[in-house]
């Protein structure tokens, strides 16, 4: 769609990410009860730095879409919501203390900083099993959620996926990295 160093998205790019998004948005209506396309591109087209935001969401494997529309600010809520963790968000550990503590072997980058830079966040535990309430994901990956301080102090961060039916939560040394686990992250337009 474009380089992850430009913050703008051209008007072509534009033009393909909504035909992209309202595409999803029409073929899971499930996930947005009572809200229309029409009020979320409109939003969209008035919030240009969120649109490069749900653009590097759907560059890196996300399929982002309308997951909620808060009451009280009226933002529409926006998750990753691709069958396995992005897949071009994997392979990476949780934080920057997390890399900087490995000596070897070291990956690619870290969730918590790649969300920052995409401007968006990491799910939280709940964000992560209400999203399990609108579909099966994370059948054969799994990804990072927002992990308190207290864990993270200790060395931890936190996990998630679903097996057997059931959304799990998993702890795990936070510079540990796997192939198959990332993150998933929500934008609020």
């Amino acid at each position: 769609m474009k380089t992850a160093t430009s913050k703008k998205v051209s008007a072509e790019q534009q033009k393909e990410l909504f035909k992209t998004l309202k595409a999803r948005f029409e073929k899971n209506a499930s996930r947005h009860k009572g809200i229309e396309w029409d009020q979320v591109q409109s939003r969209l087209e008035s919030n240009a730095d969120k649109l490069w935001s749900l653009s590097e969401m759907e560059r890196t494997g996300g399929e982002p879409d309308v997951v909620e529309q808060d009451k009280k600010t009226g933002e529409f809520i926006f998750f990753d919501c691709s069958a396995e963790t992005p897949k071009d968000r994997r392979s990476i550990c949780f934080d920057k203390e997390a890399l900087d503590s490995r000596k070897e072997h070291k990956p690619a980058g870290n969730a918590m900083d790649m969300a920052a830079a995409m401007g968006i966040e990491m799910l939280s535990e709940e964000e992560y099993r209400e999203l399990q309430k609108l579909g099966k994901f994370d059948l054969k990956t799994s990804s990072w959620v927002q992990t308190p301080a207290a864990i993270r102090k200790l060395g931890g961060a936190l996990y998630c996926d679903r097996r057997y039916d059931t959304v799990f939560l998993y702890h795990n040394g936070a510079s540990s990295y796997y192939a198959v686990r990332g993150f998933r992250g929500s934008l609020r337009v």
